[in-house]
């Protein structure tokens, strides 16, 4: 189990892994960071230079931002970050379960860990307490799982 964790607590070895970051820019004073929650941890884990990031109007477009960026080769794993908040229409169910299946599909079409990173709140408190607030930034979360998933895989010869 080269470079995984051997407990909750141990580092994780990334090194020479590469990862994608699609962030979605709607609700950007929340998945600005996001985004910074997911660099953060990929530098704790060694990963500085290694990241491509691609920036896409909603959470609606990071399926097929995710799976442009799977399909290139070039990255071990891919990170979705964005932000639904609930209104007053139907619309946010729309969004968040074309996000959630169409991320879903991309990580099981291509074979590569996609990381959701997708927050779908109530209102903007939510959001930010889950954006570095109260509840911890779930960019870094995202992070965190995609590192594990791409070193499982790597393991497994995947």
């Amino acid at each position: 189990m080269a470079g995984r964790k051997t407990s909750p607590d141990a580092p994780l070895d990334a090194s020479g892994l590469r990862f994608a970051i699609v962030v979605a820019e709607f609700n950007a004073e929340i998945t600005e960071h996001l985004l910074d929650g997911a660099r953060k941890c990929f530098a704790e884990h060694g990963i500085d230079e290694a990241i491509g990031v691609a920036r896409v109007p909603g959470a609606f477009e990071l399926p097929l931002a995710a799976r442009m960026m799977a399909e290139t080769g070039t990255y071990d794993g891919v990170v979705a970050l964005g932000c639904v908040i609930r209104g007053d229409t139907p619309h946010f169910d729309y969004v968040c379960q074309a996000a959630t299946y169409g991320l879903q599909r991309v990580a099981l079409d291509t074979g590569l860990p996609v990381a959701f990173g997708v927050l779908t709140t109530d209102d903007f408190a939510q959001a930010a307490a889950r954006a570095g607030g109260a509840e911890g930034n779930k960019g870094y979360d995202a992070a965190q799982t995609v590192i594990e998933m791409a070193l499982l895989r790597r393991e497994l010869g995947a």
